[in-house]
């Protein structure tokens, strides 16, 4: 397994060929056994790719084979290196697993475990970072076996400070559990972006009846309008206009106003201010304002497509196509371009499609490459889900 090293030694160990370390603001690294230097994994050889069909417009790419040197192959066009505005994936969960079709052939296999997977993936997302728009983002969808090693490797690829968020899911509604241990219904989607200026378009859950009875529980007589209460002054002291009297009132000790005098005057005047019985004045914030409520990093709607009475293809490991709906709409624009290196079923691609992005996608099973091709062309034909245990592979590229 890997272990944690210095910064420090590390250079000292490795003739200081760090080229990309010392700009992370980070002074840990891992290391493991068959860890590539950065330098070496962008010199991989390429792929001979067979391009399968367009699937809609020219720039929809489905790829067939290892995705490692067809990554590599699309660092030469200059058309998709730097182009990628998001990277949503899925890859293998170290589960030692094998899942099959229905017909019983295999599907997706999930053999590679402890170092062996950690550099599997490390080297895909090196050459990941490279094929990033400066603006663009990179989601990966991991269990408990794994994430946390994951995230110090995506810390060292992409920097810590370019880590925004580590989100929860709730994968099922976990029923007839035998094993010794808390139930595990919960798996993880690790976030980070290129950079400080990545694309982000807030993602919002519609409010519920309950919720605005409890958030917006007064009326406004005159318009009937639905609106809250919320103070207008806020923490520390300010010497400006916003620390002076308004109204013969001074703001609370240790506060300030919100808002300078004049700019209260005038939303008093709008009647957007409210004043109690004791004469404290507060703001009224409308329902009708509110974009929704800001999702937050416990994502709870989101099960399993197998889980759910939504129309799927079936597919071992088949994502919610709504969960990709909310994660192409926050990170992407209409119009630009994502890639899923591991696309399994190609909910990714059939998500981006319809959100009016172009795609790129990538898988090393013939399974998913066939139900990817009849999802853009037939729709969704389910095709079972069977899981066996094999011994796990060493084999790592």
């Amino acid at each position: 397994m890997a272990t944690g090293i210095s910064k420090n030694k590390w250079n000292l160990e490795n003739n200081g060929e760090n080229e990309h370390f010392s700009n992370l603001g980070i002074d840990i690294s891992m290391a493991y056994e068959g860890k590539l230097v950065e330098s070496e994994i962008l010199k991989w050889e390429t792929a001979s790719c067979i391009r399968l069909g367009q699937l809609g417009e020219d720039i929809n790419r489905l790829f067939y084979g290892d995705n490692l040197p067809i990554l590599a192959s699309l660092l030469n066009n200059s058309d998709i290196r730097g182009k990628i505005k998001l990277v949503y994936i899925d890859p293998p969960f170290a589960t030692k697993s094998v899942f099959q079709s229905r017909s019983q052939r295999d599907a997706y296999t999930d053999l590679l475990t402890g170092s062996h997977y950690i550099e599997f993936i490390r080297r895909r997302l090196v050459i990941i970072r490279e094929l990033l728009a400066d603006d663009g983002s990179i989601y990966v969808h991991l269990d408990d076996n794994m994430a946390f090693y994951v995230k110090v490797i995506m810390d060292e690829i992409f920097g810590q400070r370019n880590f925004r968020n580590w989100i929860t899911r709730k994968k099922c509604n976990p029923k007839n559990y035998t094993k010794k241990l808390l139930v595990i219904f919960l798996n993880y989607i690790l976030f980070y972006t290129k950079s400080d200026n990545y694309i982000w378009n807030r993602p919002f859950d519609k409010w519920t009846n309950d919720k605005i009875a409890k958030e917006y529980s007064y009326i406004e007589p005159e318009t009937g309008r639905r609106y809250k209460k919320v103070p207008i002054h806020a923490p520390g002291v300010r010497n400006g206009e916003t620390g002076k009297s308004w109204r013969g009132m001074n703001p609370p000790t240790g506060k300030h106003w919100q808002y300078i005098p004049k700019t209260l005057d005038e939303m008093d005047a709008r009647g957007e201010i409210y004043w109690s019985e004791n004469g404290n004045p507060r703001r009224k914030v409308y329902l009708d304002e509110s974009s929704g409520i800001p999702v937050q990093d416990i994502w709870l709607d989101f099960r399993d497509a197998h889980n759910q009475n939504i129309e799927v293809t079936g597919y071992p490991t088949e994502k919610n196509p709504a969960l990709l709906s909310q994660i192409i709409q926050a990170s992407s624009n209409i119009g630009d371009l994502v890639l899923d290196c591991f696309s399994g079923s190609g909910t990714t691609l059939a998500v981006a499609s319809q959100l009016e992005r172009k795609w790129i996608g990538i898988d090393n099973s013939s399974e998913a490459i066939a139900t990817t091709l009849k999802r853009f062309t037939q729709g969704c034909q389910p095709m079972g889900d069977f899981v066996t245990k094999r011994d796990a592979s060493s084999k790592i590229n």
